[in-house]
């Protein structure tokens, strides 16, 4: 199974269409066996869904994403996991001990807008170093 996990630095970004990068990680019989980390190909509507489908990613990990992208997830039979914050490699051990839960996704949209398309700003708290000020 390949994991993807929005990446900004070493933690897991808030932002699943911003993040600078994506973390692959695949797993198998709950240890992990490869590891890569992949530029974000770009932020254009629908379009990282698809290219992680094509790269056989199974499991999204992330901070926060707009509706549409999950329903996209959806459609493409992926799981979404949100709602999750902090160092990465730790997210991977949660991953792997069954003990990574999610929740509310860390960005609220609205009417299903994607981030960076028909907005310039996201709706949650957030500290000034994630955006580059």
């Amino acid at each position: 199974m390949r994991i993807a996990i929005s990446t900004d630095g070493t933690q897991v970004s808030p932002h699943f269409g911003r993040c600078p990068a994506f973390t692959l990680v695949d797993v198998d019989s709950g240890r992990v066996i490869g590891r890569q980390m992949i530029p974000n190909p770009g932020h254009q509507p629908g379009f990282i869904p698809r290219f992680l489908h094509e790269q056989d990613v199974h499991v999204i990990v992330t901070g926060g994403m707009g509706a549409r992208a999950q329903d996209i997830f959806q459609e493409l039979g992926m799981e979404t996991v949100l709602g999750v914050s902090g160092n990465v490699d730790e997210v991977i051990e949660r991953f792997l001990a069954g003990s990574l839960t999610g929740g509310a996704s860390l960005c609220d949209h609205g009417s299903g807008k994607g981030y960076g398309v028909e907005k310039t700003v996201c709706d949650h708290p957030h500290d000034d170093h994630h955006h580059g000020k």
